[in-house]
């Protein structure tokens, strides 16, 4: 598979009379955008606004994040969700690059949801502070789940992909000198690449909910309904996979970073140099001990089918999926394949905790992109957009209500405190995490 990411870099952001792309300017026809997320005839409210980095905003809660992208000679640029079912990861797609959709609710979060603050302290902790962003605040009428502590979001999260790929289109007579081009030939075709130490990414995205509608999706398939299966890295790179609407925040994969996946990016950059990457298992992650035993046997066949040398296992989420994580890296490890594993942790506001809830020997070589319950103590933004109050209102994974030391996590002045929990994409486990360790 080849597949050609053609970017067009945004600069900056402004609504105008026509939605184009000029000389590092998006410029957004606000009407005709709404007019695309109202769509779904769900969507009761929607406005749209421009935040950029410094700007003192801060966003709740919000609920997905997503690159605008065209897709070169047709068809959706998320198959099997936004439009038929059809091969990603070959061709050319467009990308606008350096912003994102940001999709917040106008009044309702739920446990997996999150903060994002464009300017300030809160800013380090989430990459979305970085970009331009067009957010998408929104309600809708889904009443049956207005009060639910876990929401599908779905009628939100598929309005922010019909809006990114509105702008992405755009580009559809433009071109660029800025390509990233992903070429990796069949196993069998590697050449002088099949003699370099050979590695398999695995990938566990978030599916434990057994209703459907709540988890991540592989070409519009709920992931809690597959058993581990190899994909080219560039399905994953051009929309194969979608952010599902389950997993407390900060461990949360939005759709951009399925996009934008540093760690295959990273991978690819070594390909041919110092490895073999010979692609991804796709995994998932269980609810019942028999299906997270089932899932790590067939990712370990997997990997030394595909005769790989070594694995890098990556967890969306904590808790009760890390025994499906430290079950995979010790399956590997008894294959015979090396293993590396990238995960938060959960040691507690204290830190003294177990760091992850299924521990073993094997599990020797972990990286930690950070602890979920660190304490976040914020002042107040002078402008919110979404509904602050709820952080503590909704159930957020990393606000409350009521604590009988510190209260509730917003404060009658909009300042707020926090655990990271809350931070959205927080602990950017996909790779682009900032984070260090410190040894005391």
């Amino acid at each position: 598979m080849k597949l050609d990411i053609v970017n067009f870099h945004v600069r900056d952001i402004q609504f105008g009379d026509k939605t184009a792309y000029a000389d590092g300017i998006l410029t957004v026809n606000k009407e005709e955008a709404l007019a695309v997320v109202k769509e779904d005839s769900h969507i009761t409210v929607a406005e749209l606004h421009i935040v950029k980095p410094g700007d003192e905003v801060r966003l709740m809660p919000v609920k997905e994040a997503i690159e605008p992208r065209h897709r070169v000679g047709g068809g959706p640029v998320f198959p099997g969700v936004t439009g038929k079912l059809m091969q990603a990861g070959n061709g050319t797609t467009h990308a606008l690059k350096d912003m994102s959709v940001l999709v917040v609710g106008k009044h309702w979060g739920g446990f997996q949801d999150g903060l994002i603050d464009m300017a300030g302290e809160g800013a380090k902790y989430t990459y979305f502070s970085q970009l331009k962003n067009l957010v998408l605040v929104a309600d809708t009428d889904e009443l049956f789940e207005q009060k639910e502590q876990q929401k599908k979001n779905r009628a939100l999260r598929w309005a922010g992909m019909r809006l990114a790929e509105y702008l992405g289109a755009c580009t559809k007579d433009l071109t660029s000198t800025d390509v990233e081009t992903y070429d990796l030939p069949a196993l069998t075709k590697r050449g002088a690449a099949s003699e370099l130490p050979s590695v398999v990414m695995v990938l566990q995205p978030q599916s434990q909910m057994e209703e459907l509608g709540y988890n991540d999706l592989n070409y519009g398939w709920d992931c809690n309904r597959m058993l581990p299966t190899f994909m080219h890295p560039n399905e994953v790179l051009d929309g194969a996979m979608i952010s599902g609407s389950f997993m407390p925040c900060s461990s949360k994969w939005s759709t951009y970073d399925f996009q934008n996946f540093p760690m295959i990016k990273r991978l690819y950059q070594e390909h041919g140099k110092t490895v073999n990457f010979l692609g991804v298992i796709m995994s998932n992650l269980n609810v019942a001990l028999e299906q997270k035993d089932r899932a790590a046997l067939f990712v370990a066949q997997l990997a030394t089918s595909l005769g790989a040398d070594s694995a890098i296992v990556v967890e969306e989420g904590y808790g009760n999926p890390d025994a499906d994580f430290t079950g995979c890296l010790v399956a590997l490890e008894n294959a015979g394949v090396k293993t590396i594993g990238l995960s938060n942790e959960c040691t507690g506001r204290d830190g003294a905790s177990q760091p992850l809830v299924s521990m073993d020997e094997k599990a020797n070589a972990i990286v930690s992109c950070g602890n979920v319950s660190d304490f976040i103590t914020l002042p107040p933004m002078k402008v919110v957009l979404g509904e602050l109050e709820a952080l503590a209102r909704d159930g957020l994974s990393g606000g409350w209500a009521h604590d009988e030391k510190h209260g509730a996590s917003v404060r009658p002045d909009g300042s707020i405190i926090m655990e990271n929990n809350a931070m959205f994409c927080g602990d950017q486990v996909t790779g682009w995490s900032t984070k260090t360790m410190k040894e005391f």
